[in-house]
């Protein structure tokens, strides 16, 4: 099996994601991957399914992959059912960190237990 068989999770998770400028080649046995990804969310999924398919190091991968937009964790689209807490949890693993989600988006959110589908949050660095 080639490391490019081997990985095929990973680069359909890319294409799913929408990475940018991606480049993928192999040498000796060993993939090569390259491209940006819109958040450091979406770069920790890839790294992620890196190590789920690879195992901690990986000696069959080297990946380069940058981010587009650092100021943030990653922007969250609302779905109906979800609230700040549940956001959290996905997000953080922790749903009391609900507060730092509403502080970040204090410009459209003024209760937290108020968000609606489709609303565009900040999910910021913690």
């Amino acid at each position: 099996m080639s490391a490019k068989d081997k990985y095929q999770g990973l680069l359909t998770l890319g294409e799913k994601l929408g990475i940018k400028d991606g480049k993928v080649s192999e040498e000796n046995g060993v993939l090569k991957i390259k491209g940006e990804a819109k958040t450091a969310y979406e770069k920790d999924l890839l790294w992620d399914k890196i190590k789920e398919i690879g195992g901690e190091r990986p000696s069959d991968i080297k990946a380069n992959i940058t981010v587009a937009d650092d100021s943030v964790y990653h922007r969250h689209i609302v779905q109906r059912g979800e609230s700040l807490s549940k956001i959290a949890k996905h997000y953080y693993g922790d749903p009391m960190k609900y507060k730092q989600i509403f502080s970040a988006n204090t410009n459209i959110l003024k209760n937290p237990d108020m968000i609606h589908p489709d609303q565009v949050l900040v999910i910021p660095k913690v």
